[in-house]
């Protein structure tokens, strides 16, 4: 989103009292209905509703709500951000004397590197105890628009570190756990129908959103273009299983157009899918200003009153921006749309409100009314951020020089343009942190003689005066560490990279420091998207390579104590490492995911991308030496049909099918299989073989029968499943992962219709840096010929 930051910036120090909070019914107005605890939130959103006139309701329908103040209803913030945290990024939010930080994450794709679910719950538990605790005193809102689930697409988007990466799956499971760590209260953890909340959340930017601004193209006037079968297996999963199981309280339509027409005015994408489809229990709020971009930017309708029409008619409920504000009284009184459609937007956002307990009374004397700004930057919740970057950093290479021992370096050497980085660690939608520790910092706690040197005045680095003095200060130290990477310069919200290699001359300020070394080097990448690190690998004294994406306010901990052994690293690489020639192949605008040979197109992720890497998907490794086994796991699946359809080919329009005869390589719609019944369970064995204790991701991946390998639109392979376990050295550890059959060895059809292929199927654990387990898998159709074929 836009962030227009005058709005807070000069607040973030303010020595003020803590402020008095304005709550609806109070005393004063307990009287009316919408007041009454005991009704249902929905006739109590009506109730407020039927009392309002025209011109107060238009002014409920934007971020910045009036309130009404003869009803005792105050006015309300909506927009306020807890993206890895707590954030000023949002005027609804702000840090003073009583609160002057919160406990500031790993940007988002570092978190997901971890991938650690339960983690991710933690954290979103931590954020809204400390959101709770600053809404009490009146420095915070109660509705964040928070987390960002748009697939990481290409390597290049500026958002990328918003995300949980470039897996379907990943991204979906980091949102339904962040979610449900925000908004659910007590007993109601789990609740479908999702009762109460703590906070709320919102999930964005939906959907197909991830340009922002390459080579003269940018999100405003962007069209993407994208295939049913795209849409339907990788850009909409993640708001699905955010919706129908994070069960998300609002929803963030984008500002691009998604073939031809805006999101934010796309009846069929908002009240036709999340609505109606998803069954959405509660708001959707546009991108800011997004109503005003598809009026102003792109002349997609003639008035401002036809693009508030039309998008609250789509089933718009909330803009962050003024235009609902500005113009839908007059779009009504015009007759472009009816205040019926008004009336129903402001009970969907009333609704929250009175789910989030703003119209009860005093919010101290609601459920966590207790909680203050003593529960904020508490030393537990500090911990928690520490061990999350921890747990997502990942090592990419060791020859054996990691860890690195105290005891046996007497000077060490810090050189780098991130080398003494600390806001640059908190990534962007980012709070003002407890405290923070840079990379520098945290490595003086191991070694009293350290020498830093930046090597560059900045990331983008654009002259190399600052080398000679950092390859001089490796040539006397015994171990150097080498801090590069990009910042918010680089890659950002508005910004999105062109090239892959690391920026300005930090290419030859390694290259030199490394060939000046006496000792060993090691490479800290701080940096959010992947970059080309090619040339680092055939430099023979460099000792390891670690990726640390932002890691947050205790990010210079977690870097030392993986580099010197207090912690043994387990993070994976949460999306695919291309060469600076995918980026100068493929256009960014190109929304396609599978590769087309035809036209010279490599694909997208590792599902789909069928070039050369530097490192893949899943990529990770660490301390110890893990191995892992399959001890359980089905052979056949016998598939019941609830309907009489016959089955289709999917490798050929024109198959002829024969009564009572289904051959491999063809396809069941998976809307007549009793889809429910068919949950397997993989029980998967691994032990820890090194000499450390230590985290091990164990990665599901599944491979679609043989007969399709050379299908265009079959996924090489697809991750279905992940854990991560602890084991200690020595000691062997037990996991199961549930699959369903249908969600998990099915693909989607050209029509973006999902179909279980009948066929041998094929189960991978491991990723490809480790030794891969396959299990085969084979799915038929019961009581037909088939049966018979595989007995």
């Amino acid at each position: 989103m836009r962030t227009p930051l005058l709005l807070f910036l000069c607040l973030s120090f303010l020595i003020i009292p803590i402020a008095t909070q304005n709550y609806a019914c109070h005393k004063g107005s307990s009287q009316f209905p919408f007041c009454n605890t005991s009704l249902s939130y929905e006739d109590r959103a009506k109730d407020l509703v039927s009392r309002l006139t025209l011109q107060e309701k238009v002014q409920q329908l934007v971020n910045a709500a009036a309130g009404i103040s003869r009803l005792g209803v105050p006015a309300y913030e909506w927009w306020s951000e807890a993206l890895h945290g707590v954030s000023n990024v949002g005027p609804g939010t702000r840090f003073n004397a009583t609160v002057p930080g919160a406990t500031s994450f790993p940007a988002v794709i570092l978190s997901a590197a971890s991938f650690n679910a339960t983690l991710w719950y933690k954290m979103g538990q931590v954020v809204s105890n400390e959101a709770r605790a600053m809404y009490n005193v009146g420095l915070a809102g109660l509705t964040y628009w928070s987390p960002n689930i748009n697939v990481f697409r290409d390597p290049r988007w500026g958002r990328g570190q918003e995300t949980p990466g470039e897996d379907p799956l990943v991204v979906s499971s980091y949102a339904v756990k962040y979610v449900r760590g925000l908004q659910e209260v007590g007993t109601d953890a789990g609740n479908s129908t999702g009762d109460r909340l703590k906070v709320s959340s919102c999930c964005k930017h939906y959907t197909a959103y991830d340009l922002d601004s390459w080579k003269g193209v940018d999100r405003f006037h962007f069209d993407a273009k994208v295939t049913k079968q795209d849409l339907e297996d990788t850009y909409q999963p993640p708001f699905k299983s955010c919706v129908a199981e994070g069960h998300v309280s609002s929803v963030m339509c984008s500002y691009n157009r998604v073939n031809g027409i805006p999101t934010c005015a796309d009846p069929d994408l908002l009240k036709g899918v999340v609505r109606d489809q998803w069954d959405l229990d509660g708001y959707i709020v546009s991108d800011c200003d997004s109503v005003e971009v598809y009026y102003n930017s792109i002349k997609y309708t003639k008035t401002p009153e036809d693009a508030v029409a039309l998008a609250l008619k789509a089933g718009l409920n909330m803009n962050c921006g003024t235009y609902l504000g500005k113009y839908t009284e007059n779009a009504v009184k015009l007759k472009k749309v009816d205040e019926s459609t008004v009336n129903q937007a402001l009970i969907y956002n009333y609704v929250v409100l009175m789910r989030l307990g703003f119209f009860d009374g005093d919010p101290k004397l609601l459920p966590f009314g207790n909680l203050g700004p003593s529960d904020v930057c508490t030393n537990d919740n500090q911990q928690l951020a520490l061990d999350a970057a921890k747990q997502g950093i990942v090592l990419l290479e060791n020859n054996g020089a990691l860890p690195l021992s105290a005891s046996k370096i007497t000077k060490l050497a810090v050189i780098g343009p991130n080398a003494n980085a600390t806001k640059v660690m908190l990534s962007n939608y980012e709070g003002i942190p407890c405290r923070i520790t840079s990379p520098l910092h945290g490595l003086q706690k191991y070694v009293s003689s350290v020498t830093y040197e930046p090597g560059c005045s900045n990331v983008k680095c654009g002259d190399e005066s600052l080398i000679a003095k950092a390859a001089k200060a490796a040539a006397t130290a015994d171990a150097v560490v080498l801090v590069v990477g990009l910042d918010q310069s680089i890659e950002r919200e508005g910004l999105d990279r062109e090239k892959l290699a690391l920026p300005g001359f930090q290419e030859k300020l390694v290259t030199q420091v490394t060939n000046a070394s006496k000792g060993t080097v090691i490479i800290v990448i701080m940096a959010a998207g992947p970059i080309d690190i090619s040339f680092a690998k055939n430099l023979s004294k460099i000792g390891g390579i670690l990726w640390v994406g932002y890691p947050g306010q205790a990010g210079g901990d977690a870097i030392a104590q993986v580099i010197f052994g207090d912690y043994n690293p387990g993070g994976r690489s949460p999306f695919t490492w291309y060469p600076q020639e995918y980026a100068d192949q493929v256009p960014m605008t190109d929304m396609n995911m599978r590769a087309n040979s035809s036209r010279n197109f490599p694909g997208r992720t590792y599902r789909f991308y069928t070039g050369k890497t530097i490192y893949e998907f899943g990529h990770g490794l660490s301390y110890s030496t893990f191995s892992q086994f399959i001890t359980s796991a089905p052979s056949t699946i016998l598939i019941q049909q609830t309907s009489l359809t016959d089955p289709h080919s999917i490798l050929s329009s024109n198959s002829t099918i024969q009564p009572n005869f289904v051959s491999n390589g063809e396809a069941l719609d998976v809307s007549t299989i009793n889809c429910k019944d068919l949950t397997i369970l993989l029980v998967i064995g691994v032990s820890n073989k090194g000499p450390m204790d230590g985290s091990h991701v164990v990665l599901v991946f599944w491979k679609p029968p043989p007969i399709l390998e050379k299908l265009s639109g079959a996924p090489i392979k697809q991750l279905i499943g992940f854990e991560r376990v602890e084991v200690k050295a020595g000691k062997l550890e037990l996991l199961a992962v549930k699959l369903n059959v249908c969600r998990d060895l099915s693909l989607v059809d050209s029509e973006g219709l999902r179909k279980l292929v009948i066929g041998e199927h094929t189960i991978l654990v491991g990723s490809s840096n480790e030794q891969q387990v396959r299990h085969h898998i084979n799915v038929r159709l019961e009581g037909t010929e088939t049966a018979k074929a595989f007995v």
